[in-house]
């Protein structure tokens, strides 16, 4: 876990954003814990940082549909906010993790918009990519992670079918490459048969490194508990994070406040 100002560390993010700022193959501004984050996955490795970088924003400026003219009160946003959970969870693992809960709120494959819920799904991880982890006594911190937990109760053959496979690649890529933040963990639970099929098919699509961190929970969250400890999930799940609802409407409520950000081109617009 790193602190977010620590001195050092401060002085290479200041060279970094100069560096960043001057770029004009990037935009023209990038928030500081964001590019924070960067450093932090390439440990701390200054040129990985910038290739990072630059790769990072060539992939949005080239699937504009996804990454760019998102808005926290658009429809779209509101559609997927009705669809599903997609929800950071508040604390950390032992392993000083961050976890997030994908889980569907309506199981109808027509309320699925994949494009549209996939750019609001990358929006949420900006979010919180440009947020501290934790604040202990007032100190921000960075965490390691992120652990992602995806319940498949109610995701049908029907969901599938409305995904798009090129978009789907590109999440991936995403992930997999150029997000600032190396995926630990992936847990699916409430697995339904047909779920090894679709394992089958994305696998090509995986590095080694994600097929590793892939795990399959098909008898309730007593296996999920070697990975996450119980009190980290939400009630519905036992857990003492508290209700489902109440931390979604408090992300979206984050996201709204820092709409101008997510909005302003500045920050994520290549400007030939």
């Amino acid at each position: 876990m790193n602190i977010y100002g620590d001195t050092e560390q401060e002085k290479i993010i200041d060279d970094l954003q100069k560096w960043f700022e001057e770029n004009k193959k990037l935009p023209n501004k990038i928030d500081r814990i964001y590019l924070t984050r960067f450093y932090l996955r390439t440990s701390k490795n200054i040129e990985a940082t910038k290739k990072l970088l630059e790769d990072n924003f060539a992939l949005r400026s080239k699937y504009p549909n996804i990454f760019f003219n998102r808005d926290p009160e658009s429809q779209e946003t509101r559609n997927t906010a009705d669809l599903a959970y997609i929800v950071p969870l508040p604390g950390q693992t032992p392993e000083k993790e961050r976890v997030t809960l994908f889980k569907l709120k309506n199981t109808d494959p027509e309320k699925l918009h994949f494009v549209d819920d996939v750019k609001t799904l990358i929006m949420i991880y900006d979010y919180c990519l440009s947020m501290p982890d934790l604040e202990i006594q007032d100190i921000p911190y960075i965490t390691e992670g992120p652990i992602q937990i995806i319940d498949m109760q109610g995701i049908s053959m029907g969901h599938v079918t409305r995904t798009s496979p090129k978009i789907l690649t590109v999440l991936l890529q995403y992930l997999q490459n150029f997000c600032p933040g190396t995926i630990k963990g992936i847990h699916l639970i409430n697995c339904p048969m047909y779920v090894n099929m679709m394992f089958t098919v994305a696998k090509p699509f995986l590095k080694k490194q994600i097929i590793d961190v892939i795990h399959f929970h098909n008898d309730g969250l007593g296996t999920l508990c070697a990975y996450v400890p119980l009190e980290l999930l939400p009630l519905e799940y036992g857990g003492k994070a508290g209700r489902l609802t109440k931390i979604a409407d408090d992300i979206l409520s984050g996201i709204q406040a820092k709409r101008g950000y997510i909005m302003d081109p500045n920050y994520w617009t290549i400007m030939e």
